[in-house]
Formats: C-alpha cells, sequence, structure tokens
C-alpha cells in the first residue's frame, strides 16, 4: 500500500483499516475521487465519501490538512442488504396467513 496514492495523503490508520477490512486501495481511490453520495464528518472540515460495489458499500473519511492536501483518514465497509420489493398491503397480508408461495 502507497502511502501518497493518487496524491492524497493516507495514514497509518488508514492504510491499516484496509488491510483489516479486505478493500483495495483503489477502489478506496474512487470511492474518493467519484463518490455517488458524500457527508460531512462529526470532525469539523472533515468529509465522508460513499460508493457501491455490487453488494458492498465502501465509506472514506477525508479532510485536507493545512497545506490544502487531501488527507485519508479512515476507509470502512459495510454489506449492504438486500432491498424489498415494495407490494400491496392485502399482498403481505395473504403471505402471511397463507404462507410464501414457491
Amino acid at each position: 500500500m502507497d502511502r501518497f496514492f493518487g496524491k492524497a495523503i493516507w495514514t497509518n490508520h488508514a492504510i491499516e483499516r484496509l488491510k483489516e477490512r479486505g478493500i483495495s486501495q483503489s477502489n478506496a481511490w474512487a470511492t474518493f475521487r467519484r463518490p455517488q453520495k458524500s457527508r460531512y464528518a462529526k470532525e469539523k472540515g472533515a468529509w465522508i465519501f460513499h460508493r457501491t460495489y455490487g453488494k458492498q458499500e465502501i465509506e472514506v473519511v477525508t479532510k485536507k490538512n493545512e497545506r490544502q492536501k487531501w488527507v485519508i483518514l479512515s476507509v470502512w465497509s459495510k454489506e449492504l442488504k438486500k432491498k424489498l420489493k415494495n407490494e400491496s398491503f392485502l399482498s403481505f397480508l395473504v403471505k402471511k396467513v397463507f404462507g410464501k408461495k414457491k
């Protein structure tokens, strides 16, 4: 793993989390560069960027340092649960009462 991958500074913590969680540095970088969603982090000036890869969502926490260089602070992922279909209440009730049809 490269501490200066993609012209960003990767903290030891972020690199350790990549290894620990089996996330490639290139996927984390792609999440940072082209997020599908982003939000402010709890720490002032920090951002959390999100991107989905199949059933996995990667989140990258970043912040600019005093020289205005991006620093990757941490990275984690979570498995996305299967989305439920929207179904009518009647259909839901019939399944509950009579059981699922195969």
